[in-house]
């Protein structure tokens, strides 16, 4: 490698850095923002946010909204996501699945995984329940608010969950501390029997139902859920476990191929 080639790999390395930064600070947002407020968000210097702004709108990976200059995310973010949910089966298929346990038990139905050290839900279809529950895909969530968590974390060891879960996840929106030796014994318990039940967790009004979707490894890289009311009739639950666990089981151990 030349001189004049490894001084630039840092800036160039750098630059790279900053445009992954801001289209994950916008993300985060999840709302069009101005470049100089993007800048302060990455810390980075204006001039460069404006230029990295400027390419990705050439590329429409980032578009202009309203007329005050903000910006959000474009359309060839569409044609990227579809394109990975055409190649990837496997969630292709999960998405179908989820798409027939809406309809069929009549509440919400997700897809869920890992980002991080945080939890998302990747995909969502609401029931035709009277009372629907909503939830925003893509918003990052601690693990131990979730079902889906203590069954994506069951190939870790206690010790790589001590160290992998930060402190303040284990803090509830309404302000309990969840135990974290209770919670990995949570995650053993659950990777073990093959599902996962919560109750009034991130709120007081949902009860979850989680069951894993496993790669060729045997590793939960995905989850089927479905969020019930928490008044939801006793009887439902093992009907919903039922439904919920053979459509996961049918989506276990695929390998994602080619079309």
């Amino acid at each position: 490698m030349s001189s004049d080639l490894k001084a630039a790999t840092p800036d160039r390395q750098k630059g790279i850095d900053r445009v992954i930064d801001l289209l994950e600070g916008l993300l985060r947002l999840r709302a069009p923002a101005k470049p100089g407020d993007l800048a302060r968000l990455i810390g980075a210097p204006r001039s460069t946010t404006y230029e990295i702004v400027n390419r990705l709108v050439t590329a429409e990976l980032l578009d202009y909204v309203g007329n005050d200059g903000r910006v959000y995310f474009g359309r060839s973010m569409q044609l990227f996501g579809a394109a990975f949910a055409d190649v990837n089966t496997v969630y292709r298929r999960a998405v179908a699945a989820m798409t027939a346990l809406a309809a069929e038990t009549q509440v919400t139905a997700q897809v869920c995984a890992l980002r991080g050290s945080k939890y998302v839900v990747l995909d969502s279809r609401s029931g035709a329940a009277l009372h629907r529950i909503t939830s925003d895909v893509g918003v990052e969530v601690p693990i131990p608010w979730t079902a889906s968590g203590r069954l994506l974390l069951g190939h870790m060891t206690a010790e790589a969950i001590r160290a992998f879960v930060p402190d303040e996840d284990f803090r509830l929106p309404d302000g309990r501390l969840l135990n974290r030796e209770d919670f990995i014994a949570d995650v053993m318990t659950c990777t073990a029997q093959g599902w996962c039940e919560t109750t009034g967790l991130a709120d007081h009004f949902t009860r979850c139902f989680a069951a894993p979707i496993r790669d060729t490894d045997g590793l939960c890289r995905m989850t089927l859920c479905l969020v019930a009311p928490v008044d939801t009739a006793p009887d439902q639950h093992a009907i919903f476990l039922a439904r919920l666990r053979a459509a996961a089981a049918q989506l276990s151990l695929q390998e994602p191929s080619f079309p």
